[in-house]
């Protein structure tokens, strides 16, 4: 990566916003060093080259809770005019080809490495869960098979019982 680009932990700008995970349009242009505006007016410019897949906007609803959640400005008071769009990992590699900038390139090298990584760990824990689970599984059927075995040594450990006594004399 050329040196001139900053290094910016993708991980912490990811959301996941209708089961995927994403990148705002405007953390996506931040780290291609282009402005918002150019971002979009280009992915609006070469639609065919953004499916749903790769990229869609927010609705209405999303938008609301987006700006809920980061506070910021309402309408006609400086704050965004438009809803944002989301893109995947493969849209922003698409969205390097379309803006074609050096640092556009490096940056979606970049992106798609944190998404890689970020795959990779998803991949890890899942593996780790299911690792769990079948413990968890086994040491329940081996508290089951000592919890029986448990109940069956119980009368091997009570003192046997007394002989009756002898009866002293004659018996008749």
């Amino acid at each position: 990566m050329p040196k001139d680009i900053p290094t910016i932990d993708v991980q912490y700008l990811v959301r996941t916003l209708r089961g995927k995970r994403v990148l705002l349009d405007s953390d996506l242009a931040r780290l291609y060093g282009v402005p918002t505006k150019r971002l979009n007016e280009q992915v609006r410019r070469n639609a065919e080259k953004f499916p749903e897949d790769f990229a869609f906007q927010l609705t209405e609803e999303e938008f609301e809770v987006l700006r809920s959640q980061n506070a910021t400005s309402k309408l006609g008071r400086g704050g965004r005019r438009y809803r944002p769009f989301a893109f995947t990992d493969y849209g922003a590699i698409q969205a390097a080809n379309v803006l074609n900038s050096p640092a556009a390139i490096a940056m979606s090298i970049y992106v798609v490495r944190s998404f890689a990584q970020m795959r990779e760990t998803i991949l890890h824990s899942t593996v780790i869960v299911k690792r769990l689970a079948e413990i968890d599984r086994t040491l329940l059927e081996h508290d089951g098979a000592l919890r029986a075995i448990w109940h069956q040594l119980q009368p091997l450990l009570q003192p046997p019982p007394e002989p009756p006594k002898r009866r002293i004399g004659f018996l008749s």
